[in-house]
């Protein structure tokens, strides 16, 4: 076998299938018999449940902002201001680790179901956060603790949602496979986040910086809409169609590893270097900001800004989609991720003349490019690359690990680049420096996906799994124990 399994040759044959599941006559997924509608909702309810993942992620940096003006000693100068942001990472890695294997060796749909309620139990109990006998204290450690939870149902959303919504792509309309699962993944993200900040911007209007209390429970109260939203269509979802004929019941470990060890290290890097990088990135956000609005402005201004810069997630997304159908994922990451490290390499030269009143104009434009450059590469493509380049049995697992490990890389930048700019000779160097690291980052992750992901092809799924039956078959792995037989879809039960 290939020391690198992505470069071995397989058929690309429109629905081509094992020898074993040819002798069930199994058509290929977008022959089934199923109406438009029948066909694209079981998308839609396992992916946008990721819009919960960006609104709860998104609104906890202004409910941060507004904590720290209603407890300027308790919260601002202590730690519970940065673990109240930072748990959700712990838990969510916890997660993606938990509901990784869950839903390869157990169900997709009922690890769905498990997250979307965590996220709905511990959403409600954020907003009616409380410490014993009224202490402030206490309300931060409930606060914390409960975002650890939001972070563990968040997390369950990669491996199980995003990979069962990329499986039911499948039966989508061929040329339009990839668009629907980023529409329905890194696009609800990018939509949530603009969300995140119009909302409390909107409570502010209303309730008055009087009331303070009220718009940081009400912002986080409201993210128990989504996923009460998707409670019913999850509930009535069935498995993936894939998954019931590649299920694995019996997992050769050695044999996994050795097949997919190298691919499944690219992606992890990949991804780890984008979260690590797209932390400095957010270090423009806050500096835009406050070169608009100054030290005096009210709230809701600077929740007002922060939501036009979130919009210029928007049309990368968008415009990334198509071209992942047109060109591939592969190139389509590769080209976003390298424009957007030339890019901010130049933010970078010229931060002294950009970063001033000034200049704010042409400092807003030139970062909206850098964000959006940032969705339509990396931000559309590294999720469906995961969810597309291994095989079925195993592909829960085999996201979690590379979500997991990216999600690290965010937690190492929160850190690092803080003592990139510490050790600054001064305010300007302080600015540019991070980004000197994260652009060159940025271009390394566009040579490795280039040259080391394979491409993805609208029936990558189907291929890749046929693919790995037989490496498994020709290593002694008995493969008509895979599947779930009573469930499978033969041409006989289409007659």
């Amino acid at each position: 076998m290939s020391a690198h399994p992505e470069l071995h040759a397989f058929s690309e044959e429109k629905g081509a299938a094992p020898t074993d599941e040819a002798a069930l006559d199994v058509p290929p997924l977008d022959e089934l018999q199923k109406g438009r509608w029948e066909r694209t909702w079981p998308t839609i309810a396992c992916g946008a449940g990721l819009f919960s993942d960006g609104y709860l992620n998104g609104v906890i940096g202004q409910v941060n902002t507004i904590l720290k003006k209603l407890y300027p000693d308790t919260y601002a100068n202590s730690p519970a201001s940065q673990n109240v942001s930072a748990i959700a990472f712990a838990g969510t890695v916890v997660g993606m680790l938990i509901f990784g294997y869950t839903s390869d060796h157990w169900s997709r749909k009922w690890s769905l179901m498990i997250s979307t309620i965590i996220l709905f139990i511990f959403a409600a109990l954020c907003a009616g956060s409380y410490g014993a006998g009224g202490s402030q204290y206490g309300m931060f450690a409930a606060l914390t603790a409960y975002r650890f939870f939001i972070g563990i149902g968040i997390g369950g959303e990669y491996p199980a949602g995003s990979v069962a919504a990329a499986e039911n792509t499948g039966e989508l309309k061929e040329g339009h496979r990839n668009r629907w699962f980023i529409m329905f993944t890194n696009f609800q993200i990018d939509f949530a986040f603009v969300l995140s900040a119009l909302v409390p911007m909107i409570l502010l209007l209303i309730f008055t910086e009087d009331h303070l209390r009220a718009v940081w429970r009400v912002s986080l109260g409201l993210g128990i809409i989504p996923p009460l939203s998707l409670l019913y269509l999850r509930l009535k979802v069935n498995e993936p169609e894939e998954f019931n004929r590649e299920r694995m019941h019996k997992f050769p470990i050695w044999l996994i590893i050795k097949f997919y060890w190298f691919r499944l290290a690219v992606v992890s890097l990949i991804w780890f270097i984008y979260d690590f990088s797209s932390y400095s990135f957010g270090l423009y956000s806050s500096a835009t900001i406050s070169i608009i609005t100054g030290d005096d402005a009210p709230m809701w201004q600077t929740f007002g800004w922060t939501t036009l810069i979130y919009l210029f997630y928007l049309p990368g997304s968008l415009l990334g989609a198509f071209v992942s159908d047109w060109i591939g994922p592969r190139k389509t990451l590769a080209i976003g991720v390298l424009l957007q490290g030339i890019v901010g390499f130049i933010m970078s030269g010229c931060y002294k003349w950009l970063a001033t009143s000034e200049n704010v104009a042409g400092f807003v434009v030139v970062y909206g490019i850098f964000l959006a450059l940032g969705e339509f590469g990396p931000g559309d493509n590294l999720g469906l690359c995961a969810a597309k380049t291994s095989a079925t049995a195993i592909r829960g697992q085999y996201y979690s690990y590379a979500a997991a490990v990216g999600k690290i890389g965010a937690f190492v930048g929160t850190y690092v680049l803080p003592i990139v700019q510490k050790n600054a000779p001064n305010e300007v160097r302080a600015g540019q420096d991070p980004f000197f690291v994260s652009s060159a980052l940025c271009i390394f992750s566009a040579f490795l996906a280039f040259f080391l992901l394979p491409q993805i092809t609208q029936h990558t799924i189907t291929n890749e799994d046929t693919r790995f039956r037989e490496y498994l078959s020709q290593n002694g792995y008995d493969t008509s124990t895979m599947g779930n037989r009573g469930q499978i879809t033969t041409r006989r039960d289409l007659e």
